[in-house]
């Protein structure tokens, strides 16, 4: 419930699932197999089907691998690190440690050498598993340095395989105790931040985050995870929190999880698969319909999509005003026979629901994918909140916020407008850092998340962007990158886009090119489609799609906060370079300083207020 008044600060709501002190996550394994044994928890891939995985079966796994990692030498408390990519197997690892009674530390598939030897030595990691020939390669490239890791397993030179039959002889009992010795306080898993400014820091999450949260937000949520036949194919990485919290709650509520973590085969597995919900960023919804668009353009049926769309969201907006006009409902029957059925075919066609996080979602992509016959559930988090804080309900949802709190969770908004946060899913501590932890929480225990926002009449949260991440102009404006970003991002060319402007006299951008929509876009505009990204970077044609991008994202602010100037950088902004978190986020400060004479030349000797063109 809010706190009513003309000025709401403060939204809360009361749990649901009273918390079990004793239970860990392991808790929620046994009680879903003694619940349904046979009901299917998992599928993996066989030929181009699927084979489900038993609550009964799945467990029985688990057991035989920490029996293997017991006989291994595994202690409770021991820090097990894993690096891999996102598959049954890597929940399978999850639970077996618990099972064993240690403590999991993911590791992102894409970490560099140095940041594996980040974790696992500010962690003190006792044992690391990799899938792969890469993955291991970056341990060892630093393992001598790491005196605290003494046991290494590969899973592709059959590793499960081996732990499992060294365990054979280890007696159930002994799994039975090391699976009861944590209490719902104590310690389940160590996260590290993705790091978008400086070094990552190691979330200290408890097995009561995840069990409460996991048991609440099913609660909250049962329309999406507790109805017959509920299933989810998984592609986000599951090193990170809002991927792993699903997976935990998914084996909790028994929805049957597959995962596909080559997203170039994501339709396929959607396909055979058949989700009814999706968990996703919002690129992967701007990437459907930029993809859907450019094909039908292709097609030479770019109108009737264009058509179509805006039907689709003309219809949405029109349930919210409370009556859809006759036309307006005369037009979206036709519409549905002839685009968004096919569309919903391509999500597998019964794909009802998505959870969205860690970027706002455009109102318009809201509206059109709402009806599609897809309810986008926007909500918010943190990997230091064990994910979703808020989160909308399939029966009371507003596009363009994050949902009201979810039970047992108090969501504030401090004077500055910095978003406060107190409740079951926030993390004990960072991991060996004292003084981080103590500036992480207010006087009264109330987590500073470093979000800017606000909360409506209602209490449904809307976020306003980073706080660090304002920029104060040289005539004292305010601005929120996120507002200007976003609306921008979703335009089919557009890779990514970075506002500056801090101390400058005006707002700028960073812009970079989709190398995978471009060339679609190119030859449906009568150009070369193996265009270089140097080349489209200055062609007339690509500029004034990004003007136009920009354009439209300037009608979201007042002309002080509007972007005067942009540059199309000729390169993309990856991982690999230091551009983007493992998540996909920008890493801002990174950007800044590695493009500052791009930067410092669309400013000039002698910047000017007014009258200012475009740049390329």
């Amino acid at each position: 419930m809010s706190i009513e008044g003309a000025a709401v600060n403060q939204s809360e709501t009361p749990i649901l699932v009273p918390p079990v002190p004793e239970d860990n996550i392991t808790d929620l394994l046994e009680q879903r197999a003694q619940a349904t044994p046979d009901r299917a928890l998992f599928a993996v891939p066989v030929g181009d089907g699927w084979r489900d995985i038993s609550a009964s079966a799945f467990r029985a796994e688990v057991v035989a691998l920490a029996k293997g990692l017991v006989a291994s030498g595994i202690e409770p408390g021991d820090r097990v690190a894993f690096m891999c990519k996102t598959s049954y197997e890597w929940t399978l690892v999850d639970f077996a440690i618990h099972y064993a009674g240690a403590v999991m530390v993911p590791i992102y598939e894409t970490s560099s050498p140095l940041q594996v030897h980040w974790v696992l030595e500010d962690s003190g990691a006792r044992a690391v598993l990799t899938e792969t020939e890469d993955h291991a390669a970056r341990f060892e490239e630093v393992r001598d340095d790491l005196p605290t890791v003494s046991l290494a397993w590969r899973l592709d030179r059959g590793a499960l395989a081996e732990l499992r039959e060294s365990g054979a002889a280890i007696p159930d009992a002994e799994i039975d105790r090391r699976r009861g010795l944590a209490q719902g306080s104590d310690i389940a898993t160590v996260i590290y931040t993705s790091g978008s400014t400086g070094r990552p820091k190691g979330c200290v999450l408890t097995h009561a985050n995840f069990v409460d949260l996991s048991r609440n937000a099913a609660a909250a949520l049962s329309d999406v995870v507790q109805q017959p036949g509920a299933a989810t194919l998984l592609f986000v990485t599951l090193a990170h929190v809002f991927a792993r919290f699903i997976s935990v709650m998914s084996v909790h509520a028994g929805v049957r999880v597959g995962h596909q973590a080559d997203t170039s085969q994501l339709l396929p597995a959607l396909g055979t698969f058949q989700p009814t919900f999706l968990l996703a960023v919002p690129r992967v919804f701007e990437k459907v319909y930029n993809s859907a668009e450019q094909k039908t353009e292709a097609e030479g049926k770019g109108k009737i999509f264009r058509a179509a769309a805006k039907v689709a969201v003309a219809h949405s907006e029109a349930l919210d005003a409370g009556k859809v006009p006759f036309a307006l409902a005369l037009k979206f029957r036709l519409f549905d026979k002839l685009v968004y059925g096919k569309l919903r075919e391509k999500l597998g066609g019964k794909v009802r629901f998505a959870v969205s996080g860690s970027a706002p979602l455009s109102h318009y992509l809201g509206h059109f994918y709402r009806s599609l016959g897809v309810k986008i559930l926007e909500g918010y988090g943190l990997t230091e909140t064990t994910a979703p804080v808020t989160v909308n309900l399939p029966d009371h949802f507003k596009i363009g916020t994050v949902g009201p709190p979810l039970p047992g969770h108090t969501v504030r908004i401090a004077d500055d407008g910095e978003i406060e946060v107190q409740g079951i899913d926030v993390f004990k501590e960072y991991w060996n850092n004292e003084e981080a932890t103590r500036d992480a929480f207010t006087a009264d225990g109330f987590f500073r998340t470093g979000d800017i926002g606000s909360l409506d009449e209602d209490g449904y949260l809307t976020i306003t962007g980073r706080k660090k991440e304002i920029i104060v102009t040289a005539g004292g404006k305010n601005v929120a990158p996120a507002a200007l970003e976003d609306p921008i991002r979703s335009n089919t060319i557009i890779g990514q886009v970075v506002v500056v402007g801090d101390q400058r006299p005006f707002i700028s951008a960073l812009v970079t090119l989709d190398p995978e929509m471009l060339a679609p876009w190119l030859n449906n505009n009568g150009e070369d489609p193996m265009m270089s990204l140097e080349e489209a970077s200055v062609h007339p044609k690509v500029l004034a799609e990004v003007q136009s991008a920009v354009d439209q994202g300037n009608a979201f602010v007042s002309r002080a906060e509007s972007i005067r100037k942009f540059v199309i950088l000729p390169t993309e902004f990856i991982e690999a370079n230091g551009h983007l978190t493992p998540k996909m986020s920008i890493r801002r400060d990174n950007i800044l300083r590695d493009f500052a004479g791009e930067i410092s030349a669309m400013y000039g000797e002698h910047p000017q207020t007014e009258n200012v063109g475009v740049v390329s």
